[in-house]
């Protein structure tokens, strides 16, 4: 089995209601999907969920080779790029053409991937994560009633610009999943997404701890501050997590070795192999992992064969437009299902025939840092700060 070409496209996550974090909000709730579609002399064709950018360098590495190689391949990705640093978009580039090896390997030993991994048990615990920020309370709650109906226990809620908004948002929802599960005690979590100092953090944080009990926050401060999360660590009781944006394995490295992460986080868009080198190295630190992604089916069939899987999170309800997935949610987890590979299916045509759907490149969201970001002096309405 060789590989011998690739395809890219372009979907839409159309959410039908505002999405984002302290950042920045997509008022009209669609967002870019880029996939990756890697082809083989046997017909065989996998599909990664992530980047096109220096994707004819990276496939460079990759073309020709034999897709069941997936971790040496990974590592010949990487060295193809390092010199211009394997980071930021091109690491998701290379997230999208391993997860798709991988999915190849499966579909060729004709097993779901979370058994070809050594998985047992095809569920997967999972958190609420709404994407909230810029929904009213009733809409709040209308969301979160939806993920406590199918049995979802935890919630993860977007803050970090006012802390009487983010206690009485984490109020809200505690109470929502409390009554779905007749007692049981909901966890709580917080994510910031860099918008802090340390201080701010600690601040923050223990003023929300005085009423509630938060089982982590997440991104306190800046993704690369080992120090920061250490002294935001002492500063409070709830675990600190992170990781998401960090591309490569010796990004964690600093942070495990100083005892700033309790929660060791990575992104469905850095890919499977990423994903299973950093479980190993949290494991040897005795720290738990949880992934994080709209659609992050590989790292889910991933998460079966992990001793220190803690929870995944779920974002959106329903896949991206022109893909489907080979899992359902039933008791608060993912049951992942028995096609081969990841089970992920693209439906080319209805993704060209949405076209006009997917937004510019440009427009704005959460995924650019507001000038203001870290250094605020009070409060700020989420009306008005979010606009990008």
């Amino acid at each position: 089995m060789r590989i011998t070409g690739l395809r890219t496209l372009t979907t839409v996550h159309d959410w039908g209601r505002p999405v984002g974090d302290a950042n920045g909000v997509y008022s009209d709730g669609r967002v870019r999907v880029p996939i990756v579609v890697v082809e083989t002399d046997t017909g065989i064709t996998g599909v990664g969920l992530g980047p096109h950018v220096e994707i004819e360098s990276v496939f460079s590495a990759i073309e020709g080779e034999d897709p069941r190689s997936v971790t040496a391949l990974y590592d010949r990705m990487l060295r193809r790029t390092f010199k211009a640093g394997h980071q930021g978009s091109v690491f998701g580039t290379i997230g999208a053409l391993d997860t798709a090896l991988w999915d190849i390997k499966a579909q060729a030993a004709g097993e779901p991937l979370w058994r070809l991994l050594g998985g047992r048990d095809r569920r997967v615990p999972a958190y609420a994560s709404a994407l909230d920020i810029a929904l009213d309370d009733d809409e709040f709650v209308a969301a979160y009633q939806e993920y406590a109906d199918l049995g979802l226990r935890a919630a993860k809620v977007k803050g970090g610009l006012d802390v009487e908004q983010d206690r009485y948002r984490l109020t809200l929802v505690r109470d929502v999943l409390a009554k779905a599960g007749r007692g049981v005690r909901p966890s709580l979590m917080l994510d910031v997404n860099e918008t802090w100092t340390r201080k701010q953090a600690v601040r923050h944080v223990g003023e929300i701890e005085r009423t509630l009990d938060l089982t982590w926050i997440e991104e306190p401060v800046r993704r690369w501050d080992v120090e920061g999360h250490a002294a935001v660590g002492r500063g409070i009781r709830a675990s600190v997590a992170t990781g998401e944006n960090l591309t490569g394995l010796e990004q964690h490295r600093a942070l495990i070795a100083a005892g700033a992460v309790d929660v060791v986080q990575t992104a469905g868009v850095w890919g499977i192999t990423h994903f299973l080198r950093v479980a190993t190295l949290a494991h040897a630190h005795d720290l738990p992992v949880s992934p994080i992604g709209t659609t992050p089916v590989g790292l889910l069939h991933a998460a079966t064969s992990l001793p220190n899987h803690l929870v995944s999170e779920l974002q959106d309800l329903r896949p991206p437009l022109g893909v489907s997935v080979d899992y359902h949610i039933e008791d608060g987890a993912y049951v992942l299902g028995d096609k081969p590979g990841l089970g992920l299916c693209v439906d080319e045509k209805a993704i060209a025939a949405a076209g006009d759907l997917i937004p510019e490149p440009t427009y704005g969201g959460s995924h650019i840092r507001p000038e203001n970001a870290g250094r605020r002096l009070h409060s700020v309405e989420t009306g008005t700060a979010l606009r990008v």
